[in-house]
């Protein structure tokens, strides 16, 4: 009996033993304790490791697809500075193109201000000689009785109405040298409508009458305007020369 005890005692402690130390037996892992500040330091260094191995991995494939940060850096660099060089030269050129335009202006008007002063004086000029010459046909004993005479009568229309007229007065023979005081007067022949008026600048009680006098010693030229309605039509304008209310010469021009 004691013999069967002890059996089944070393039966149960041998499936003891195998089961703890058997093929069934439960796994184990040994494993060292490491303090969490070290863990956590490998950590870091784990994913600097990383990050620095993914910028380098980014910049190779960069350069290796053309896109190199520091050249295209460079590059915009050197456009940059290139495009600050064309604007200066741009701004130069428009700076003397300016110049340019300027002085050319004022050549230009310099020019057209010298061709009117030149085309007055020629017109001028050949008004002298015409005045000169009509002056010595009337010096040479075609002036009448009186010694005065009107030559160049001429009457332009100026526009709404308005007439510009011109004439030159002379004096020869023995009064040459005694100063004449006298009025011109304008008397224009008219149509308005079927009937024929006449009418006479400066006319009566006319404030602008004082323009029409005239003095003078041997020629003068003689410039003015008038102004007549615009429904009528000047035929013909006659001018004379008045001292004392009578009339020592006379022209007529017909328009």
């Amino acid at each position: 009996m004691f013999g069967s005890f002890a059996s089944s005692r070393l039966a149960l402690i041998l499936r003891r033993l195998r089961s703890r130390f058997g093929i069934s037996a439960p796994r184990v892992a040994v494993r060292t304790h490491v303090p969490w500040y070290w863990r956590a330091l490998s950590v870091i260094l784990l994913s600097g490791a990383s990050l620095a191995l993914a910028g380098w991995i980014y910049d190779a494939g960069r350069q290796f697809a053309g896109f190199d940060r520091g050249a295209s850096e460079q590059e915009l660099a050197g456009m940059r500075e290139r495009m600050a060089r064309l604007e200066a030269d741009l701004e130069g050129a428009r700076k003397i193109a300016n110049a340019s335009e300027s002085r050319l202006r004022i050549e230009s008007t310099s020019q057209e201000r010298l061709a009117k002063q030149i085309s007055a004086l020629e017109e001028e000029n050949s008004r002298l000689k015409a005045d000169l010459a009509t002056f010595e046909s009337l010096a040479g004993g075609q002036t009448g009785n009186s010694g005065l005479a009107i030559s160049r009568l001429q009457i332009l229309p100026a526009g709404e109405g308005q007439y510009r007229y011109s004439l030159l007065l002379a004096q020869t023979g023995d009064k040459k040298d005694k100063e004449f005081n006298g009025v011109i007067q304008l008397v224009a022949i008219v149509q308005r409508g079927n009937e024929t008026v006449m009418m006479q600048f400066p006319a009566t009680n006319d404030p602008a009458a004082s323009q029409y006098r005239v003095s003078f010693r041997h020629f003068r030229r003689l410039e003015g305007s008038f102004k007549i309605p615009g429904e009528v039509r000047i035929q013909r304008v006659e001018a004379r020369l008045l001292q004392d209310g009578v009339v020592k010469a006379n022209q007529s021009v017909s328009l």
